[in-house]
């Protein structure tokens, strides 16, 4: 399928009113982070069997897909991507990996983002240097601050925790309520896997941290530990993790 093709086939899938849902749940009003982003009303299975057609579509005209003005456009391009990226050779790998991150403006919402990052950025820089990281981490773009700490998700995955805690930190007081969200998701996810290293960072920082990243950090805690976390209670020898 041609772009042009996509772009008709999508718009032949809309669904006006799920597309007014959408609009408000991804916040497009002024002022809102996802202000003037067009939805059309797909539902994320409807896109997923689309990428599944297209997946012989060149990187070329995929990324032509991502920088389309419609949500589901970008979503769809992405997913075309991460399935692209797992398959492909050393090269291809290189060129979507590049690609993307000179493309980030057009992934420019939470969950674009969280669908691509890990098996982008994460997978790619697994074994090598993570600086790059830390450069999306002090971005000004919001989606740059976000992509740098949900694509640690893939080093979560594998028991590496150090570097989501590095990022953590750089992000601890961040102004954004999206990056809070996602850094406090991304430590309970290490807490999942091994909850003593989530609880050394909560120590030292949950006194600073702001409320809804802790508040997300904690969520799978015995209640009377959360509730200690959330007081701001180094919490009793006793109830502390072996």
């Amino acid at each position: 399928m041609r772009v042009d093709e996509i772009h008709a086939k999508l718009q032949s899938l809309g669904d006006p009113g799920r597309a007014a849902v959408l609009r408000r749940f991804f916040k497009t009003g002024p002022g809102q982070y996802g202000e003037g982003d067009v939805f059309l009303g797909l539902r994320v299975p409807q896109i997923r069997k689309l990428a599944g057609i297209c997946r012989t579509l060149p990187l070329e005209e995929t990324l032509r897909l991502l920088q389309s003005p419609i949500h589901e456009a970008r979503l769809l391009a992405l997913i075309i991507m991460v399935r692209m990226y797992a398959r492909g050779d050393v090269a291809m790998k290189e060129a979507i990996y590049g690609e993307y991150l000179r493309n980030t403006r057009f992934v420019n919402s939470w969950d674009l983002v969280d669908v691509s990052a890990e098996h982008i950025v994460g997978a790619h820089l697994r074994s090598g240097s993570r600086s790059r990281l830390h450069a999306l981490a002090v971005s000004p773009l919001l989606w740059d601050r976000r992509i740098s700490i949900m694509a640690t998700f893939h080093f979560i995955k594998h028991a590496e925790f150090e570097e989501t805690l590095n990022i953590a930190q750089l992000l601890l007081h961040d102004p954004e309520d999206l990056i809070h969200k996602a850094v406090g998701w991304m430590l309970r996810e290490i807490g999942k896997r091994h909850r003593p290293t989530e609880e050394r960072f909560l120590r030292e920082h949950c006194r600073s941290m702001p409320r809804t990243m802790l508040r997300y950090a904690v969520e799978r805690f015995p209640e009377e530990l959360r509730q200690r976390y959330l007081r701001g209670e180094i919490p009793a020898r006793e109830l502390l993790s072996p």
